[in-house]
């Protein structure tokens, strides 16, 4: 459970797996102090205040990679002896 405050625009910061996104939930709720919970893909945005669920993302959202099952392999330059 994350504590934070959103910004003017309505938007959220979400730290994740190295990368800063921002979250939309609208200019409604700007300057709103709301709860994030997180739970590996599922995203639960509510207001600390009343406990109103603002936003729900239960998929990968578009700006949110997610790492492959399958990842590509890396290949490496073959080393050449000396010339």
């Amino acid at each position: 459970m994350l504590h934070d405050i959103s910004d003017p625009a309505g938007k959220l910061t979400l730290r994740r797996a190295g990368r800063l996104h921002h979250i939309p939930i609208g200019s409604e709720h700007a300057r709103t102090p709301v709860l994030k919970l997180v739970d590996d893909l599922h995203i639960r945005i509510i207001k600390a205040a009343t406990g109103e669920l603002v936003r729900e993302l239960t998929r990968p959202h578009p700006r949110f990679p997610t790492p492959s099952a399958d990842p590509r392999p890396t290949t490496q330059k073959q080393k050449t002896g000396p010339r």
